[in-house]
């Protein structure tokens, strides 16, 4: 899997679940418009494998800011795309500002990664080259402090199958397809390597998500219409703790 993978840095993100025929026909549609994602094994019908290991507090205070809809809230995932020591991991904050989704990732190698979860603090040193290091800089020095806010330690790891169109020569709209979510516990022997087994949701489908940039275009919402979709919330590292039992009995006012 090469290095890079594009980030849409600020967005609209626009959730659904759909069944299986229900989402061949929306592929159809897509492709009219789109591309398969760079990133796509054509051999696995355009989809490529997703991992994150979520970051939370020992209480839990993200899964619990989302579960109330927290309009401002934000995530901290660490997010790799293979099993290789060599290939980078992404420091990832996700925001959520009302209905504006932020992103910032820096790209770090695994022993920076290491270094974060044993309590230290990974430094310039870390940052991959060839990822815009200045942004990467940045993101680091960012997720570094909102991880000692909350005081984060690894939770679980969250995996999924993602099939993927993009805009030709742009990184302005995006439709994803994620299938075969699964939950797993974090383990310090196992430390960034993709899950073999775990907790599966009951997602009811696949999950369908319109990303934008801009407004919304013309033909997602004659997509929206055509299809009779309906928004939903769909938050997988939720989705997660929940099927795997981890959710506090407490919940915030």
């Amino acid at each position: 899997m090469p290095y890079r993978h594009k980030l849409q840095a600020s967005r609209f993100e626009l959730k659904f679940i759909i069944d299986q025929p229900c989402a061949a026909a929306v592929r159809d549609f897509v492709r009219t418009y789109l591309v398969p994602d760079e990133h796509a094994r054509r051999s696995a019908e355009n989809s490529y494998p997703v991992n994150s290991l979520y970051l939370d507090s020992a209480d839990l205070i993200l899964f619990r800011q989302a579960a109330v809809g927290m309009k401002n809230r934000f995530k901290l995932r660490i997010r790799f795309y293979d099993d290789r020591p060599e290939s980078p991991a992404f420091l990832e904050i996700k925001r959520r500002i009302t209905d504006v989704i932020r992103k910032e990732r820096a790209a770090i190698s695994r022993d920076g990664v290491r270094r974060l979860l044993a309590g230290g603090r990974p430094d310039a040193s870390h940052v991959v080259r060839g990822n815009d290091e200045e942004k990467s800089g940045i993101a680091l020095q960012n997720f570094c402090s909102l991880y000692d806010s909350i005081r984060g330690q690894a939770r679980i790891y969250v995996s999924y199958v993602r099939e993927a169109y993009v805009l030709p020569n742009s990184d302005q709209v995006r439709v994803t397809f994620d299938r075969e979510l699964l939950g797993a516990r974090f383990h310090e022997d196992t430390f960034l390597l993709p899950p073999s087994h775990g907790t599966r949701p009951n997602v009811g489908g696949v999950i369908l998500e319109l990303k934008f940039t801009d407004r919304f275009p013309p033909w997602m919402q004659e997509l929206v219409q055509a299809f009779d979709l309906r928004r939903r919330s769909v938050p997988k590292y939720n989705m997660c703790i929940e099927a795997m039992g981890l959710q506090p009995s407490n919940r915030m006012g």
